[in-house]
């Protein structure tokens, strides 16, 4: 079977495990306390039945990463978002909307133009040691900048968590192509320093998106989408001498291709921030029957107010202020 259908059907699989786990994790967020630490996620099944569904995603992207580039792989990572989008609706028990629709399409359009420019060779080439360790610095100091104490969670945690993601997939790819071509040893302090950087920005990168999806679903798991293939591809065409197919002609449609996908990322943000139901603090979001003689109903995740009770004089009496 060629090299590239196996990277592509693998990296399918994997993202739709990893939008199982955006889906599981945005729950949790929604039902955790803002200020709940590390420890409380702990003890949550819901959390290690995501890590789980992470962890799964993760395996089958290291396979992916085996039979194909990161030009090639990486922009895969997107469908995650697609799959995500009837999965959360179907979690919250309503329809796909058309603009959900369309901006599937456009993504999947422009994925389609991006994988044609994409290297279509298994990778080959590895980071060497001091290569691994600058991407690790630049990494950690891009990522302390975007979400330093005191950053509310949102959009720069989801873009740190992306571009943690897309390096431990670079790195991850250093570890499979060293190990697949039995280039030294496998407890070679080079290829244990670059497993302790995966574990270490897989995890961090785990953890930077729960704090994002504080915020809701689709605008942070839209970030981390894109930051990802962006990353890796960066240290994939500056590092491991990866390529775009067809030289400089190539870069038309792919320009094309991610001024879709974007546009259709966009479109898929903004469908499920809308969807996505408001907090509603206070004694009428548990019990509607606290509003005083109100007719109407709470309806949770609307933004309009909560209808205010008519009180209707009764009858043979004059109403206070006149008739």
């Amino acid at each position: 079977m060629n090299a590239t259908l196996i990277a592509v059907a693998l990296s399918l699989v994997s993202a739709a495990a990893y939008a199982s786990a955006a889906v599981a994790q945005a729950r949790l967020a929604g039902r955790t306390e803002p200020d709940a630490g590390v420890l409380r996620l702990l003890g949550r099944g819901a959390w290690w039945s995501a890590v789980a569904l992470n962890a799964g995603g993760a395996l089958l992207h290291v396979a992916a990463l085996k039979y194909g580039p990161l030009t090639l792989v990486q922009p895969l990572g997107a469908l995650t978002l697609v799959a995500a989008v009837p999965l959360g609706a179907r979690t919250a028990g309503r329809r796909v909307t058309r603009i959900e629709w369309r901006g599937t399409i456009l993504t999947l359009l422009g994925l389609g133009a991006l994988l044609i420019t994409a290297g279509g060779t298994a990778p080959h080439e590895t980071l060497s040691l001091p290569e691994a360790l600058a991407v690790g610095a630049g990494t950690m100091a891009v990522v302390a900048g975007l979400s330093r104490p005191g950053t509310r969670p949102g959009l720069r945690h989801a873009a740190a968590s992306g571009i943690t993601s897309g390096v431990a997939s670079a790195l991850t790819q250093t570890l499979t192509v060293s190990v697949a071509d039995h280039t030294g040893p496998l407890l070679s302090r080079h290829l244990v320093i670059v497993a302790l950087l995966v574990s270490a920005f897989a995890m961090g990168g785990l953890l930077l998106s729960q704090t994002a999806y504080r915020g809701g679903l689709g605008a942070p798991l839209a970030v981390v989408t894109l930051a990802n293939p962006v990353a890796a591809a960066a240290i994939g065409l500056a590092l491991l001498g990866e390529r775009l197919q067809g030289g400089t002609i190539s870069l038309v449609p792919a320009l094309l291709g991610t001024v879709a996908a974007v546009r259709g990322v966009i479109l898929l943000s903004r469908a499920q921030a809308q969807a996505q139901p408001l907090a509603v603090a206070g004694p009428a979001a548990s019990d509607p029957k606290s509003v005083a003689g109100s007719p109407s109903r709470v309806v949770i995740g609307s933004r309009a107010p909560l209808e205010q009770p008519v009180l209707r004089p009764e009858p043979g009496r004059t109403p206070v202020g006149g008739p």
